[in-house]
């Protein structure tokens, strides 16, 4: 049976590029290097209290691609055995594809390239979300459609939870054309939503308002609740006699909500209101101190979450004199999405930070995060001085006061390093970029090996199989050397950039069951069977 999905030209394409000098996406085949590589991570910083015995475990701000990043968290088994399948909540605010061209990001690109840019992130989302944590989508009309269908194709529909009207606008905009437009939309996506449980919004004096106590009931506040239902029920169909003697009965088509006997047992503990007189229909009453928590409602005024204008002045404020960035978001607008979503303690991810919304908000509010942003003038411009400004409790803005934030908590930068491979006319090279520690470092990573720097000639290990990468030619005399290094039932796998005659052989006599891969040629092929082995498992 063939089943509904989204296509799109290029689809089964690698989208290198979404624009190059021309202006025009770049697509190439899936066996280019760049639609397996994953590259080399470093830490440059860290800010604050940080986790010297485990620095994957703090608070990241990385800078690079979202992809790269993505590949880096789902790939390298130092951040795999922490990220994937762990994070609790991940918020993207992605480039939305208006046509509009922004200081900070060009936010142009046509629906089939901003497809692939996305389907190839969403893919990996989906692998580091935990089995009861849910994805938040932010858009607006210019791709939103889109994006639901995508996101059917990649979650599943049945994941799909509901979308949120966010009301971005307090005013209207007089100069528009057709309409003024007020809203954006934020797609919720559970990974299994048997197991995501979603957390409830605190009552609100406006909510609690309706709450009187016309008869000074010792139980407080309550609601007239509604004593029929519409519903057929075999216990519903009687007649009820009030204080007064008034007789009662369901209306025709309807059914009493209760059974006569539980009926009689709330009357009899005063939880029946008959009006002012004793002589008005039966009311149940619902008190306010009984109520739980609010079940987040698909409306979201910027009366109660804040609007572009909100988010414009709390970054203006956080740096005065500074051209503002151009599409922040507003904290309380993050605050609520992140406690409906997160608990303390759990991971909450943005791979398109931007000015740091989400990592202020999330730290604020006692979550680890993990964040990224492409543009490394906007990281220190931005990201990286309000997140100081967070650490060092000088961010007086945003939920700062609400949730009482003064402070405390690190995080690490880390940088995306470049290409290890170069395209020529004579096909996919090693770029000037992949020598020694650096490149046995990727080569790691791409495999899933621990790196080990100071295991030489070894440099990873993966339960019994070690790493090996030389930068030179594999011949019988590097074999033999690197052997020697093995321990008791060890095997190795020998990555260099060419292979002499007889060097496969000698390795197969002296430790059975290690290989030897050549650079480039075999290990991408080697990656990508990585990748497909894990893509397999994500959609079983």
């Amino acid at each position: 049976m063939t089943r509904l999905e989204l296509t799109w030209p290029n689809k089964d394409r690698f989208l290198l590029v979404p624009k190059d000098d021309d202006g025009k996406p770049v697509w190439v085949d899936r066996d280019h290097p760049a639609a397996a590589e994953v590259r080399v991570s470093d830490f440059t910083a860290s800010i604050g209290e940080v986790n010297a015995a485990d620095p994957y475990a703090d608070n990241l701000l990385f800078t690079g691609d979202s992809l790269d990043v993505l590949r880096i968290l789902t790939t390298v088994p130092e951040y795999a055995r922490r990220y994937k399948g762990k994070v609790k909540l991940v918020y993207i605010d992605p480039p939305f594809n208006t046509g509009q061209a922004f200081e900070h990001y060009d936010d142009w690109l046509e629906h089939a390239t901003w497809l692939s840019f996305m389907d190839e992130r969403l893919r990996m989302i989906r692998d580091l979300l935990a089995p009861d944590g849910s994805l938040w989508v932010h858009l607006d009309d210019a791709e939103h459609h889109h994006m639901r269908v995508l996101l059917d194709d990649r979650f599943g529909r049945a994941s799909f939870v509901d979308t949120v009207v966010w009301q971005k606008a307090d005013s209207p905009r007089n100069s528009a054309r057709w309409f003024s437009n007020d809203q954006d939309y934020i797609s919720v996506y559970a990974k299994d939503p048997a197991r995501w449980m979603p957390n409830r919004l605190s009552r609100t004096e406006q909510a609690n308002s309706i709450y009187t106590n016309p008869d000074s009931d010792p139980r407080g506040p309550w609601l007239a609740g509604d004593p029929y239902a519409n519903k057929p029920y075999s216990k519903g169909l009687y007649e009820f006699t009030g204080p007064t003697g008034r007789v009662f009965a369901p209306p025709p088509g309807k059914f009493w909500r209760v059974a006569e006997e539980r009926l009689r047992e709330l009357d009899d503990d005063g939880r029946i209101w008959w009006g002012p007189s004793g002589d008005a229909r039966p009311s149940i009453k619902r008190y306010l101190s009984e109520v739980s928590d609010l079940v987040p409602r698909t409306l979201w005024l910027s009366a109660d979450v804040g609007s572009n204008r909100t988010s414009n002045l709390e970054v203006k404020r956080l740096f005065p004199g500074e051209t503002a960035f151009s599409t922040p978001k507003p904290e309380r607008l993050l605050e609520r999405i992140i406690h409906i979503g997160s608990n303390p303690g759990d991971i909450v991810l943005d791979c398109f930070g931007g000015s740091g919304t989400t990592a202020a908000v999330a730290q604020k509010m006692g979550r680890r995060w993990i964040t990224a942003e492409v543009l490394p003038e906007t990281v220190e411009k931005f990201t990286r001085r309000r997140l100081e400004l967070v650490v060092k409790g000088e961010d007086s803005g945003g939920i700062t006061g609400s949730v009482g934030w003064e402070g405390g908590v690190g995080f690490r930068m880390v940088d995306v390093g470049p290409s290890m491979y170069v395209d020529t006319p004579f096909g996919v090279l090693l770029s000037d970029e992949a020598t020694n520690g650096t490149f046995a470092k990727a080569v790691a990573g791409q495999l899933g090996y621990d790196f080990q720097p100071d295991a030489k000639p070894l440099c990873g290990v993966q339960g019994r199989m070690r790493l090996a990468v030389l930068d030179g030619t594999v011949g019988e005399e590097e074999v033999r050397a690197v052997v020697s290094a093995l321990g008791e039932g060890e095997r190795v796998e020998i990555v260099g950039r060419s292979v002499l005659d007889g060097a496969a052989a000698t390795l197969t006599q002296l430790a059975k069951g290690s290989k030897i891969t050549k650079a480039p040629r075999d290990l991408l092929t080697a990656a990508r069977r990585i990748r497909r082995h894990a893509d397999r498992e994500a959609n079983e």
